[in-house]
């Protein structure tokens, strides 16, 4: 009988394989960032189909191989809908999950990590705040999540109001970090930080960025 892990997470990427299997890059609660086959996933009928593409939160049964997992089962509590119908916020999720595998190792604790991306899923949802905002934050944070924020720049002097911004950002739980609004200029502010930290420790292209950049307007 094969023995199988029921790990709580979400997919960040899936890649097809063959005619009708994906492979499937979930960030998990339990063992971080890892790599797992969904055989029959595309096909119209696979109990997978849905459970299987970017987005989908929830627990994964899966079977561990010697060299690689296979998934056999997926509870899906949550799978952000509305950002498939919404092109910004679905290519604002998209970077988010292209900085999050960036990030994340296997059998890493990557527990903050999921719930960054969780969180800042949900906050795109909510029309209550900018979604600019929620980019800078997330950035931010993502550097800070992993150990490598050196602090408020030097090169510039900073509002009181984005100094504030920015601590609150860095010291802040997940939970809490979509819960203010700034002015544009204070945004003006926290987009040159972001755009500091990502060119320091984010040292990739993002695809989703690229779009992201042709359709943001102007701070």
């Amino acid at each position: 009988m094969q023995e199988t892990v029921n790990l709580t997470g979400i997919v960040i990427k899936t890649v097809p394989i063959g005619d009708f299997d994906r492979r499937v890059v979930l960030l998990t609660k339990e063992r971080g960032k890892i790599s797992a086959f969904a055989k029959g996933a595309r096909r119209p009928n696979s109990r997978l189909l849905a459970a299987t593409t970017p987005f989908c939160f929830g627990e994964f049964n899966l079977y561990e191989g010697r060299t690689s997992y296979n998934i056999m089962e997926a509870c899906i509590s949550n799978y952000f809908e509305t950002l498939r119908e919404d092109f910004e916020a679905a290519y604002y999720g998209m970077y988010f999950m292209e900085i999050a595998d960036y990030y994340a190792r296997e059998n890493n604790d990557e527990k903050e990590m999921l719930k960054l991306v969780y969180q800042s899923l949900r906050a795109l949802q909510h029309k209550g705040i900018d979604n600019e905002l929620i980019r800078y934050i997330y950035e931010i944070k993502a550097v800070a999540v992993n150990g490598e924020y050196p602090g408020i720049p030097t090169d510039r002097q900073f509002s009181e109001s984005a100094v504030y911004a920015l601590h609150f950002i860095e010291t802040s739980q997940i939970g809490k970090l979509y819960t203010f609004t700034v002015t544009r200029e204070v945004l003006s502010e926290l987009k040159y930080t972001a755009g500091k930290l990502r060119e320091r420790f984010m040292n990739q292209k993002f695809k989703s960025l690229e779009v992201l950049e042709t359709i943001q307007k102007p701070c």
